[in-house]
């Protein structure tokens, strides 16, 4: 064999994989898609990890027990998750921080504009990038054979068992294999294929930008499903997708591009009408709900607007928004039809009800009468200069992927293979059916990725898979 555990993929469930394994004693080759630059993946825009806690704990405040955080993610996910592995990443995001720790990664408190997070998520000091840099050094140090520029597109499968994958043309065979190779967010096609063509006789898939890699072409997903009928999961138009400023780049913008200013005012499309409730729930639950919204909307394009009482609560997105003294001149400036523009406007601020505003609670600020609702932080858009930014589905990642277990199986008509296993993107839909709360990415990507690579350790090493989240003290 070429190697004893052969992990495909560069991001984080890929190298908490690779980690795991090399700590088990296992040889280890990690091949990465992407040149060594552009490595990581999705993984060198993340911020933070969502963690359970029942107490205080350095970076993070208060307490988030167990079952507020199946509560957050049941919310989002409308009930289209799996228990069992929902609470198994919930448990396991408690106490994965010292094992990062000892890889490298640090941790840091929250930005002040980061709202609501300060309690639920850990911040990577550094961001993801550091976190990236810090598994990759930490890897190559314990001897893990880390290749870029290898992309996967096919593997040797012989009933469930793997045997070798193909890069450029090289055949690399393995003891054992975990697929980490991430969604099919980056290819246009795919996207096309999977959104079809609306009544409009739009093509939604077309004005979506890709707020995160451009190397993850899902054709080793694509391969599976389709040439080894792996048991696959997921509806292929659910993805984690934001709204993002239509000003960004087509690949890799990142969370620098996120509008972060919706539940502060009002959105409104092509037709400058609303079209969804701005103050459903708090931002870090309703960010990612935003992206699908706007690619419902005519031309997949919307407009964020706030007045000057919302500047300075929350983080500045990189490029400034479109600026007016009045609203009509900002309805012209963003191509609006005034008239329509103003009714809408006008018939917001006369139904709002505005009680004690507080952005950092679900306040008692809200509308009457109006359809939709706004339910919490709704006051007058009165005050200028007023500010708009055109918003765009920005794509993160997608939730078509491979059905597992709580061993990290890659699964054929329902039997667990013995050596090969999957974590990160490629296996997210299980957890997250739609919908997305901030940092759950990168939680499920640490524990699967570390579940993974323990079990491919003990298959290359001829033993059976272990049930379960791996366990650390703290």
């Amino acid at each position: 064999m070429d190697t004893d555990v052969l992990v495909i993929g560069g991001g984080n469930a890929a190298l908490c994989a690779a980690l795991m394994a090399r700590e088990a004693g296992a040889r280890v080759l990690l091949l990465e898609s992407a040149p060594r630059a552009w490595r990581g993946g999705n993984s060198a825009h993340t911020r933070n990890l969502r963690c359970m806690h029942d107490a205080p704990q350095d970076v993070l405040v208060e307490a988030y027990p167990e079952e507020e955080y199946w509560q957050d993610l049941l919310k989002v996910t409308g009930g289209i998750t799996n228990e069992h592995l929902a609470r198994m990443v919930i448990r396991a995001s408690s106490t994965c921080r010292h094992w990062m720790r000892q890889h490298g990664v640090h941790f840091q408190p929250p930005l002040s504009g980061a709202l609501h997070v300060a309690r639920t998520n850990a911040f990577f000091m550094g961001g993801g990038k550091a976190l990236v840099n810090a598994y990759y050094r930490s890897a190559e140090a314990l001897g893990v054979e880390i290749r870029y520029e290898s992309p996967v597109d096919r593997i040797d499968i012989d009933h469930g068992i793997f045997k070798a994958a193909y890069v450029n043309g090289q055949r690399i065979t393995a003891r054992s294999c975990v697929l980490a190779a991430g969604g099919f967010e980056s290819n246009r096609e795919w996207l096309r294929e999977a959104w079809g063509q609306n009544a409009r006789g739009e093509w939604p898939a077309d004005n979506f930008i890709i707020r995160g890699t451009a190397f993850n072409k899902g054709v080793l997903l694509k391969h599976l499903l389709e040439d080894h009928q792996v048991d696959g999961i997921g509806d292929p138009t659910q993805a984690h997708m934001v709204a993002i400023d239509a000003r960004a780049p087509l690949y890799d913008g990142g969370i620098c591009t996120r509008i972060d200013c919706v539940s502060l005012g009002v959105v409104v499309n092509r037709e400058a009408e609303r079209f969804y409730d701005e103050g459903e729930d708090f931002w870090p639950k309703r960010y990612a709900i935003w992206g699908r919204l706007v690619a419902q909307q005519p031309g997949q394009i919307a407009y964020s607007i706030i007045d000057s009482k919302a500047i300075g609560r929350f983080m500045p997105p990189v490029f400034p928004g479109v600026k007016a003294d009045s609203l009509p001149e900002l309805a012209q400036k963003l191509g609006l039809n005034v008239d329509t523009f103003m009714r809408t406007l006008n018939t917001y601020n006369g139904a709002c009800q505005v009680g004690q505003f507080d952005h950092t609670a679900l306040d008692d600020c809200h509308t009457e009468g109006l359809a939709p609702a706004k339910t919490h932080w709704a006051r007058p858009i009165d005050s200028g200069p007023f500010y708009g930014y055109a918003l765009r589905p920005g794509v993160t990642f997608t939730y078509l992927g491979l059905e597992t277990d709580d061993t990290a199986a890659v699964r054929f008509a329902g039997q667990p293979s013995r050596n090969l296993f999957v974590a990160g993107e490629m296996m997210a839909g299980n957890v997250l059916g739609k919908g997305y709360t901030a940092g759950v990415g990168m939680s499920i990507g640490t524990a699967f990725g570390r579940i993974a690579g323990r079990n491919a350790a003990l298959a290359a090493a001829g033993k059976g898979a272990e049930h379960g989240a791996v366990k650390d003290e703290v």
